[in-house]
């Protein structure tokens, strides 16, 4: 989520490079995003850099060498590594930068991981830098300079914004989650290590990027070792998207954030060329809500759980044939899902309650998308078991997440985010909450004969505070009194008048 402020400096940034001749809005976005990718690649070696002195020791592993940096062999094209950093060539005239970023920064970004076939190699091999003129680069370069780049994902909150500016968000259900909704929600799932993490509609990465931030800070001893910082870099995690683009400033993110090859693919995750099954330890997810796609190309063993062609409801299916048994899946779904009266929506309420193990539905008030939709929203947190399990399921009301509710999403004191985290790890102490708090526990048989209904308000009970009102001969009273003053204001105003 980017502020006002913000907003305002990627709009000047849109428009100079759209004035600038750049006229494809999906072109616009891209250029944008590899500038900030520049930046933000020397903005973390410098923070490594000054860590490493305070600590007195060599800095290993470093994008920007020391000394000449070989482009190409053949024609033979080089230059120092200091000219490929950001806070250098961002001071050198305009034509210079310019020719400096075509000729050796450009391509060297794309060499990063070369002779590897990592995410970033590939989804980088077929980029072009666009930029035409150096007096649109230099306004542009400006522009990033005068932003605030310490957001985790703000490449992701910029290409999310532009994305709405363009309309071409939403079409098919891609709207951003917002990044406070999956830090709580890896905060739930707490993964480890130990885990094997998977986002089948991963856009720009946000719940593998919280979820690689999360394992560094609490597992920083174990990160340590050789293989376990191996496998973090690449195995641990994965994602697929249907966008190239999204895939491109995913691989750029994961890079970022140390993830050199996370293991991102372009694929529709719901069709039949999916083929991966029961690998996952670990599933977070915001799938689309609204999209639909041709059921011929829809997996059979989807088709074979719940017949249907609405996206929010075979994601889900998804979900229970990609974790393994004793996998965990914290996933957005619409409030849709938990209600809904179809074939479709049962059965992937009964595949829920009766073949996994269904812990917790957490009702998001429907402010949480907006500005992109105003749809009310549930997370649904299971572990697949293939044999049942669910006994009682917890159940919590979130009304506020800590931002207004209305489109300028302004922060505000209310959250019930900390609360959330806190109850959902402490749940056996919720066993004699009443159906009138904000979190509760349902039996698994009361579901059953509510016909799997998941939605809070088929449980949740309401106290209605007796309202005395004054009687009758009270009221007309009141109202002859009424009568008698408004007759003596009007003969006041008469008198004035001179009637």
């Amino acid at each position: 989520m980017i502020t006002g402020e913000m907003k305002n400096k990627v709009d000047a940034i849109w428009d100079t490079i759209w004035t600038g001749g750049i006229t494809s809005p999906i072109t616009v976005l891209e250029q944008i995003t590899y500038l900030m990718f520049m930046k933000l690649l020397d903005d973390n070696q410098l923070k490594a850099e000054a860590n490493a002195n305070l600590l007195g020791v060599p800095l290993k592993n470093k994008v920007f060498q020391d000394g000449m940096c070989v482009i190409s062999e053949n024609p033979r094209v080089e230059t120092e590594y200091k000219n490929l950093r950001w806070n250098v060539f961002h001071n050198f005239e305009p034509g210079e930068m310019l020719t400096n970023i075509q000729t050796y920064v450009f391509p060297f970004i794309k060499t990063i991981g070369e002779g590897k076939d990592t995410a970033f190699s590939r989804y980088m091999k077929d980029t072009v830098f666009l930029i035409p003129t150096a007096k649109v680069l230099a306004k542009v370069v400006d522009g990033i300079d005068a932003m605030d780049m310490n957001n985790k994902d703000i490449m992701g909150d910029v290409y999310e914004y532009l994305l709405g500016k363009i309309a071409a968000a939403g079409e098919n259900g891609q709207f951003r989650t917002p990044r406070h909704i999956i830090n709580m929600m890896v905060e739930l799932m707490q993964p480890t290590l130990k885990d094997s993490i998977l986002d089948p509609a991963m856009g720009s990465a946000g719940f593998l990027l919280s979820s690689a931030a999360y394992i560094s800070e609490h597992q920083k001893k174990e990160l340590m070792k050789t293989e376990n910082m191996r496998y973090f870099k690449s195995g641990l995690f994965s994602g697929f998207d249907t966008d190239q683009s999204m895939l491109r400033i995913g691989a750029m993110n994961m890079m970022l954030h140390g993830v050199e090859d996370p293991h991102i693919t372009y694929q529709d995750s719901l069709s039949g060329e999916n083929t991966e099954r029961d690998q996952y330890s670990l599933i977070m997810a915001n799938p689309p809500f609204t999209g639909s796609v041709f059921q011929e190309e829809i997996s059979k063993d989807l088709l074979g759980l719940c017949k249907t062609r609405k996206t929010e409801l075979l994601f889900v299916a998804l979900f229970t044939k990609m974790l393994k048994v004793g996998g965990r899946c914290a996933c957005i779904v619409p409030d849709g899902v938990l209600f809904g009266s179809s074939k479709a929506h049962k059965a992937i309420r009964h595949e829920l309650v009766e073949n996994q193990q269904l812990q917790a539905v957490i009702s998001m008030p429907s402010g949480v998308f907006k500005p992109y939709a105003g749809v009310s929203t549930a997370i649904l947190v299971f572990t697949k078991t293939n044999a049942g399990g669910t006994e009682n399921v917890w159940f919590y009301d979130m009304k506020a997440d800590g931002y207004s509710l209305d489109d300028k999403r302004s922060e505000i004191k209310e959250n019930d985010i900390p609360d959330i985290i806190a109850r959902f790890h402490n749940r056996e102490a919720e066993a004699d909450r009443e159906r009138t708090e904000q979190s509760f526990f349902v039996p698994k048989q009361e579901i059953v004969d509510n016909g799997y209904d998941l939605s809070i308000n088929k449980y949740k009970k309401v106290e209605y505070e007796a309202v005395e009102y004054p009687s009758t001969i009270e009221i007309m009273t009141n109202l002859r009194e009424l009568e008698l003053q408004i007759g003596q204001t009007m003969d006041e105003l008469e008198k004035l008048l001179g009637l």
